[in-house]
């Protein structure tokens, strides 16, 4: 294995039941009974690995922006064919922040930097799937007490 190489290791348990171990250590369960649904099943995982990419590179750019956001939501919907393999062909990303006086240009250049250079799991969806981004700012309301 190259200085670059990671690998993930995933163990059949039974019944499309798999437990997977990350190239950390960590480990999860993996369900691919859709009926049953115990555990998320591989495709939700990568809903949530596109999201939390994004949401860790948008939450750090606006902490260096010194933007006062006090809570980050990203919800990541997927279309899928029909027909196996059946893949992702389009994905929505929407950004929901919460704070005190947010500048909506710099949250444009956040995820804007994070769907072009950082985020590295858009950019292995890419060109296949068309991600799709959007956000929406929401003022947070002044503590009456005054207090932050």
């Amino acid at each position: 294995m190259s200085a670059n190489s990671v690998k993930a290791i995933v163990r059949f348990v039974s019944d499309d039941l798999f437990v997977g171990v990350t190239p950390s250590g960590h480990s999860i369960t993996l369900d691919t009974d859709g009926s049953r649904s115990i555990a998320p099943s591989p495709t939700e995982l990568l809903l949530l690995a596109a999201g939390a990419c994004t949401a860790t590179d948008v939450a750090g750019i606006l902490a260096k922006k010194r933007q006062h956001v006090t809570r980050y939501v990203v919800e990541v919907s997927g279309v899928r064919r029909d027909e196996h393999p059946r893949k992702f062909t389009s994905m929505k990303v929407h950004h929901i922040l919460t704070g005190r006086n947010i500048s909506t240009h710099a949250v444009e250049q956040a995820i804007e930097l994070s769907d072009t250079k950082y985020c590295s799991v858009a950019a292995t969806f890419r060109p296949g799937v068309e991600i799709q981004t959007s956000f929406e700012i929401i003022e947070d309301k002044p503590n009456p007490t005054g207090e932050k």
